[in-house]
């Protein structure tokens, strides 16, 4: 074998256990244990998160064996070329080198997300700041770069509240996102966000600056961290209603939950279900609190620890420019994007991994 699938060779093994990969494959077989067991669907809500995890894991394995295969494969045929001096072959090889580094290189970029809860699912609200008009387009703009963003990465989503700005726009939104390590890719999203720009809304077409925040939190389901005591939470239900006021749902499906120790509100709408709603709202009540939990502990190394920030001037975490040379600056990273349209078409991939990586060296 030559230096160079040694080195390949070597790297995979590393980036294995890196990845704990024996541990997931034993986890694997533990949850089908339980997915195989007559009573697992008697409990939907359990049953569909143990068969996520399932699936999420049978996924990352499948795509680790498929390379190791690649690579044993690959060095066993090396072997032979140079035996019989098959200069073709040995030609061939060299561009399946490339393409196996290639997989490598992006499997370490994965390894960046080994934090505890970089698997779970998201809630991600956006929330319009300082600008007015102008500030609730931009929320709105900010909801659609996440939906494309979603779909480039195939992920779910669902918006499980709205509310519509009078003019143009959105006041807020809050989308439950589910898929392959979500909240790993959007952690980094969570901050405020500036847009500067010429005024589609401003008649002497002024150059208009706007603010917006998002807030990203992981969905801890069934995590025991928190728990909801009954004489501490007040439910709402209400009619689920769309722009205008149009009528969504002719029953009072949404719900609106308050937690009264903290006075934190949460909303759900988007199920025709109140019972879905109702638990949709409670684990995200139970997402807020865990992090309020922490930040009253000072935590600063958790994923969770988050500023307490305010959509306004000097907050921000990213600018969008899309006047004069246009350009997009995370100021974190520092990283520099000079094609601002897509990067609100959803190509966030290079700033989530500058941010990771950022985060790793400190």
């Amino acid at each position: 074998m030559n230096k160079d699938w040694q080195k390949i060779s070597d790297d995979f093994k590393k980036l294995s256990k890196l990845f704990s990969l024996k541990e997931k494959i034993k986890r694997k077989k533990d949850l089908e244990e339980k997915i195989n067991q007559p009573q697992f669907w008697q409990i939907p809500e359990k049953a569909k998160k143990i068969s996520q995890e399932a699936e999420k894991l049978d996924f990352f394995i499948n795509k680790m064996k498929i390379l190791e295969d690649k690579i044993k494969e690959a060095i066993d045929l090396e072997k032979l070329a140079n035996r019989e001096k098959d200069l073709e072959v040995i030609k061939d090889l060299e561009k399946t080198k490339l393409k196996i580094e290639e997989e490598l290189m992006k499997l370490e970029d994965e390894a960046l997300f080994s934090s505890r809860f970089d698997n779970y699912d998201v809630f991600l609200s956006i929330h319009a700041g300082t600008g007015g008009v102008d500030a609730q387009d931009w929320a709105s703009m900010l909801e659609r770069m996440y939906l494309r963003f979603a779909e480039k990465m195939n992920w779910s989503v669902k918006i499980i509240d709205k509310i519509y700005g009078q003019e143009a726009g959105i006041k807020s939104s809050l989308l439950k996102i589910s898929g392959y390590y979500p909240y790993g890719w959007l952690k980094s999203e969570h901050g405020v966000h500036r847009l500067g720009r010429i005024s589609p809304f401003d008649g002497e077409a002024l150059r208009q600056t706007s603010f917006a925040l998002v807030e990203v939190l992981p969905d801890l389901g069934d995590e025991k961290e928190i728990s909801l005591r009954d004489e501490d939470i007040k439910i709402d239900v209400f009619r689920s209603s769309g722009p205008g006021g149009q009528s969504v749902n002719t029953t009072d499906s949404a719900v609106r939950v308050t937690h009264l120790p903290s006075n934190i509100i949460v909303s759900c709408q988007s199920e025709r279900s109140q019972y879905q709603n109702k638990q949709n709202a409670l684990n995200l009540l139970k997402a807020k609190l865990y992090k309020l939990k922490l930040e009253k502990k000072d935590d600063l190394k958790s994923d969770l620890k988050g500023d307490n920030l305010k959509a306004e001037w000097g907050k921000q975490i990213r600018s969008y420019i899309l006047y004069g040379n246009q350009i997009v600056k995370d100021h974190r990273s520092q990283l520099e994007k000079k094609d601002p349209s897509k990067v609100l078409d959803g190509d966030l991939k290079e700033f989530a991994l500058a941010y990771l990586k950022l985060k790793t060296e400190r």
